[in-house]
C-alpha cells in the first residue's frame, strides 16, 4: 500500500517532472533513510536526468534492502548500459526477465545491450518479443532497425526506422542509421536527404559532414566546403581516393560513432 506522498512522487516521475520528483525523493530519504521504494525510484529519476553514477548507487542500496525486485534490476541494467558496462547490465536484465518474462521494457533494453555486444541474432529475438508486447515503441523500433541493418535485412530495417522516425521525429541516431540503410539499398538521393537532416541537428559532427560530401560526390554534386578544407587538403585527387575515402569515413559515421540510441 502506497502512502499519499509516495503516490505524489510517482506521479511527478510519470509526468516527467524529474527535477521536482528528485527533490521530493531527497526529502523522503532524509526523513526515512534506507527505504527501498524511495531508493529505487530515486535511482530511476536520476537515470532520467542522466546522473548515472548516482542512480547506480541508489539502485545498489535498493537491491540490498529488497533483493530480486524486477523494477530495480531492469533500471539498474539500463543504467549499466548507459555506463557501457554491458556484461553487468546483461546479468541484471537476465534476472529481471526471469522474474517478469513479458516485460517489454526489460526485453528492449536487453536487446539493445546484446546489440552493443554485437550479438545481433540474440538481440533480434528480444526485440521481436518486445515489439509484439508493446508495438509502436520508438526506442524498440530504432534498435530493431539497427540490428536488422547489421544482419543485412535492409528492407526490414528501413520499415522499422521509418516507423521510429514518425513516432520520434528528428532523432539523430534513427536518421543516421536510416541514411546508411538507404545507402546500402543504393538509394543515394534518399540517403543524402536523410543525412542532410542529421547535419541540421548536429552541424558540428565531422563524420556526418564527410558522409554528406561523399554522397554528393556519388550524385555528382560534390563541392568542397570550408568546414572540410583541412580534410580536402589531405587528398590530392578526389576520384583517385574514392574507395579509401568512402569506406574509411562511412565506417566511422555508421560504426563507432553512433552506437547508442
Amino acid at each position: 500500500m502506497f502512502t499519499k506522498s509516495q503516490v505524489h512522487r510517482v506521479v511527478k516521475r510519470m509526468l516527467k517532472e524529474y527535477q521536482g520528483a528528485l527533490e521530493d525523493l531527497d526529502k523522503a530519504d532524509v526523513l526515512e533513510p534506507n527505504n527501498a521504494f524511495t531508493l529505487k525510484n530515486r535511482g530511476d529519476v536520476k537515470s532520467m536526468l542522466k546522473e548515472y553514477q548516482g542512480a547506480s548507487e541508489d539502485l545498489d542500496k535498493a537491491d540490498v534492502l529488497e533483493p530480486n525486485n524486477a523494477f530495480t534490476l531492469t533500471i539498474r541494467g539500463d543504467v549499466k548500459r548507459m555506463l557501457k558496462e554491458y556484461q553487468r547490465a546483461l546479468e541484471d536484465l537476465d534476472k529481471a526477465n526471469v522474474l517478469e518474462p513479458k516485460n517489454a521494457f526489460t526485453l528492449t533494453i536487453r536487446g539493445d545491450v546484446k546489440r552493443m555486444l554485437k550479438e545481433y541474432q540474440r538481440a533480434l529475438e528480444d526485440l521481436d518479443k518486445a515489439d509484439v508486447l508493446e508495438p509502436n515503441n520508438a526506442f524498440t523500433l530504432k534498435s530493431h532497425g539497427d540490428v536488422k541493418r547489421m544482419l543485412k535485412d535492409y528492407q526490414g530495417a528501413l520499415e522499422d526506422l521509418n516507423k521510429a522516425d514518425v513516432l520520434e521525429p528528428n532523432n539523430a541516431f534513427t536518421l543516421t542509421i536510416c541514411g546508411d540503410v538507404k545507402y546500402k539499398l543504393d538509394d543515394y538521393q534518399g540517403a543524402l536527404e536523410t543525412i542532410d537532416k542529421v547535419h541540421h541537428l548536429e552541424p558540428n559532427d565531422y563524420f556526418i559532414l564527410q558522409t554528406q560530401q561523399w554522397l554528393k560526390w556519388m550524385l555528382n554534386e560534390y563541392q568542397p566546403t570550408i568546414e572540410l578544407l583541412p580534410f580536402n587538403s589531405r587528398i590530392q585527387s578526389f576520384p583517385y581516393n574514392e574507395l579509401k575515402f568512402g569506406t574509411s569515413f562511412w565506417k566511422g559515421a555508421f560504426g563507432e560513432v553512433y552506437q547508442g540510441c
